[in-house]
């Protein structure tokens, strides 16, 4: 009788799912109750980890209780620490939940609320749960060995090596956007700008005290969140002086984030980057807790509709049509390849038992797939206007320009209605001098959020206490992973800057962290100073590139995943991760090919040819130099989006050689485990 009852429940579930899917998908004649987004996407959560992680852990992986993990058998009370599984999760969920899951959907709303939403229900259960449970498994049986050494030892030394190039490329894109976002959300804001500086003096007092010993880690928490929550308060009342001194222009900004990066990457961790990850991790969990209760207490419409007409790319949001852009658009929340540094790095270190990868892997991304759907709310609940004015790639400043924008949209029809006045008094009561132009998708985000918080905890400045606390809470997370990933990303060109001089590969010199760290802030602070200079850039160049690069790390990924089960004698379950690598590996060789040649991308050659002419036409001055900036990054763009694709293609097929010798026993089977350690009772 129970087991029927469960299987009942269990058919109700996925009833519920398909019927919200479906009401999602094809009504038309009124706006969509978000909640029916909150319905599909738990359902597809609730039904994907009870059957398919079970699956996978139990049949594919063969996980094995028994036997002790790295953490166990490399024990070493610094890295390898065992650690209970719910805090391990919560390490491993802060970690990966970057700006990902909450910008990527933001932009992907251009297309309308529905592509992303089944990208990300789909993207996250089948492909993105999968991609970080078996890297972590991977690792924790390899004594917790990174990406790169696996594949290194995995299939040969060479595709090792491109796959360490590739990482220190992927990863200094990445930094370049994280940075970008900030910088964007916080130009000419400063309120925000005050928030967020208001951070690092308290992360290092944290710091220092529980270093003294005479301080507890519950004191010195209470201290950051009330300190934080000052902070954001604070900032209402700054003076005119400290307006004006707090009032930095985007290139400014990006001076101010490379020198912070270049600092907590070179400090001890101990003094800001510790606790501002231990910070950053209260306020993400605890704020998204608090997000999707107010959705589902609220439940708001959602004004954007469900496809957009510009699914054919003529959008200037992200300049690309929908396929396959959108699974670009949106890497974190449905696949990422950020995740494989993640699964491979600290968590496999601290997982005291195999059993609790399909919590901690499958689980955490299944759960940053409801963060993902949040942000998609949170931008389709504005009215679609001003959702565009926001993005709008313009001077705020320009008014001529401010007024052509507002008149382009308004010409998509009235639905998009939307006027200049409007956008001013909606900024005005955010307390910004300025809102449109905001691009990014944090901004976006923000204001959604703070509508929400401001309805159910209403005031008279309600809308600008909630926006700079959304502000904050996202510029947070996202410099402390711009932080961390530095630091990470320190240790990779060490250890390849090692092979031409040793003593670069000493992570204890000083002389060697300042050197690879002065490298690589300068490599993806380049990235980031030329996005700040074109109001475009992000929408353009780099969100692209970075999704490219994202989803091309993942197909590294799947490519060691399915060297793996082959080796262990799972062939017939190989498919599961060979599936979504030949889908990424489509989806981001086609993205990457649409972005150096096609129109319908703002492809980088046709824009190549289009500042060429614009100069023969004979432009001076402050045009001309602006024209010369937008060719050459065009130009880097080439070169950075074409290095990627051929990495990458090395790497499949240097696998694809692998797994045809393997199963053609040409080549004798070798898995590259650690000894088998029984775990003591």
């Amino acid at each position: 009788m129970k087991s029927l009852l469960r299987i009942l429940l269990w058919i109700a579930i996925a009833l519920l799912g398909a019927t919200a899917v479906g009401i999602a998908a094809f009504q038309r004649n009124e706006p969509v109750n978000a909640l029916w987004l909150v319905v599909a996407g738990v359902c597809t959560f609730a039904i994907s980890y009870r059957f398919y992680s079970a699956w996978l852990v139990a049949k594919v992986l063969t996980v094995d209780d028994r036997r002790a993990p790295a953490a166990v058998t490399c024990s070493d009370g610094k890295d390898f620490v065992p650690t209970p599984k719910w805090v391990v999760f919560g390490h491993h969920f802060a970690a990966i939940a970057g700006p990902g899951p909450l910008v990527g959907p933001v932009l992907a709303a251009q297309f309308g609320y529905l592509p992303g939403t089944l990208w990300i229900l789909v993207g996250a259960t089948l492909g993105g749960g999968v991609h970080d449970a078996v890297v972590l498994f991977a690792s924790m049986r390899r004594n917790g060995k990174s990406l790169g050494q696996m594949l290194k030892e995995e299939i040969n030394p060479v595709v090792g090596l491109i796959a360490m190039l590739s990482l220190l490329a992927i990863m200094t894109i990445i930094l370049a956007v994280l940075g970008l976002v900030v910088v964007n959300a916080l130009a000419e804001s400063p309120w925000g700008l005050f928030t967020i500086a208001c951070t690092i003096p308290l992360a290092m007092v944290m710091g220092l005290a529980i270093k003294s010993g005479k301080v507890s880690v519950t004191a010195a928490s209470i201290f950051g969140v009330v300190g934080l929550l000052v902070a954001v308060a604070g900032g209402q009342y700054l003076t005119d002086e400290m307006k004006a001194a707090l009032t930095l222009k985007k290139t400014d900004l990006a001076w101010a984030i490379m020198i912070y990066g270049f600092a907590a990457a070179v400090l001890p961790v101990w003094l800001l980057l510790a606790p501002r990850d231990y910070l950053s991790t209260f306020m993400k969990l605890g704020t998204v807790a608090i997000l999707a209760v107010f959705i589902i207490l609220l439940h708001p419409p959602l004004h954007m509709p469900a496809i957009t007409p510009f699914i054919d790319g003529s959008g200037f949001v992200v300049a690309a049509p929908v396929f396959p852009f959108v699974c670009i658009t949106i890497a974190c929340g449905a696949v990422s390849g950020f995740h494989a540094l993640i699964s491979s790095g600290t968590t496999p270190k601290l997982l005291a038992r195999e059993k609790d990868i399909r919590l901690v892997g499958y689980g955490s991304m299944v759960v940053e797939m409801l963060v993902a759907l949040m942000a998609i709310i949170a931008a389709c609940a504005l009215q679609p206007g001003q959702y565009f004015a926001i993005n709008s790639p313009v001077d705020p400043n320009n008014i001529p320009a401010v007024e052509a924008q507002i008149a382009k949209i308004n010409s998509y029809g009235p639905e998009y209605a939307v006027t200049r006045v409007e956008m001013e008094q909606l900024a005005h009561d955010l307390g910004e001098p300025h809102i449109i132009g905001k691009v990014g998708g944090a901004p976006t985000f923000a204001v959604g959020m703070a509508h929400m918080f401001a309805k159910v905890i209403p005031g008279q400045t309600a809308l600008s206490l909630w926006y700079h606390f959304a502000i904050m809470f996202e510029a947070l997370f996202i410099l402390t992973t711009l932080d961390a990933g530095t630091r990470v990303g320190r240790f990779i060109l060490q250890d390849l800057l090692g092979q031409m001089h040793p003593k670069l590969r000493e992570t204890g010199s000083w002389g060697a962290n300042v050197t690879a760290t002065f490298l690589l802030v300068a490599a993806w602070g380049y990235f980031m100073y030329q996005g700040a200079i074109d109001p475009s850039g992000i929408a353009k160049s780099l969100w692209p590139i970075f999704g490219i690069a994202n989803q091309l790390l993942a197909v590294i990924a799947f490519c060691l995943g399915t060297t793996i089960l082959i080796k262990m004698g799972k062939v017939r379950y190989a498919w599961c991760t060979f599936v979504p690598m030949v889908f990424l590996t489509v989806i981001t060789f086609t993205a990457g090919i649409m972005k150096i040649w096609s129109t319908k991308a703002a492809g980088f050659l046709p824009e190549i040819a289009k500042q060429k002419a614009a100069i023969a036409e004979g432009l001076n001055g402050a045009a001309l130099a602006k024209t010369q900036t937008a060719l050459t990054n065009a130009r880097v763009d080439v070169v950075i989006t074409a290095m990627f694709l051929l990495f990458v293609a090395a790497i499949v097929i240097g696998c694809c050689r692998e797994w045809i010798l393997l199963l053609r026993k040409q080549k004798p089977v070798v898995l590259k485990e650690s000894d088998y350690v029984a775990l003591a009772e």
